[in-house]
């Protein structure tokens, strides 16, 4: 349904630490800066992509806005949690937890504030 998301940050240097180490620990590859200076995340065909705004204001976060992020296991959830509080997210909501309908889900705040989740298949 979606060909991309974009979420604007205030220091792309800093997005790229938190998304690069998170995106890693998924399987995933680095960002890479286009020419149009925003950085991008490829997979499967979706893009992620950060940017500062257009407009030239500051990057506010998205009140009531969650970007879910696909993961191939309850491991990889973990790791990606992990890797983001290690490089400046912030663990929001509850503790990873095994939801009723057997997906693993975890919160982040990215350090621009931006909402995120990552989340197994579920098992049952």
């Amino acid at each position: 349904m979606f060909t991309h998301v974009m979420i604007g940050s205030n220091d792309l240097e800093r997005a790229r630490g938190f998304y690069d180490a998170t995106f890693a620990a998924l399987g995933g590859k680095p960002g890479e800066m286009d020419a149009r200076g925003r950085l991008i995340y490829a997979h499967e065909g979706g893009r992620l992509m950060i940017t500062k705004p257009i407009d030239g204001k500051p990057a506010t976060v998205a009140n009531g806005g969650t970007i879910g992020i696909a993961a191939a296991s309850h491991d990889h959830v973990l790791a990606r949690h992990q890797a983001g509080t290690a490089h400046g997210g912030t663990a929001i909501e509850s503790p990873p937890a095994e939801r009723p309908n057997g997906s693993f889900v975890a919160y982040l705040r990215d350090p621009d504030g931006n909402k995120l989740t990552a989340r197994s298949q579920p098992t049952k």
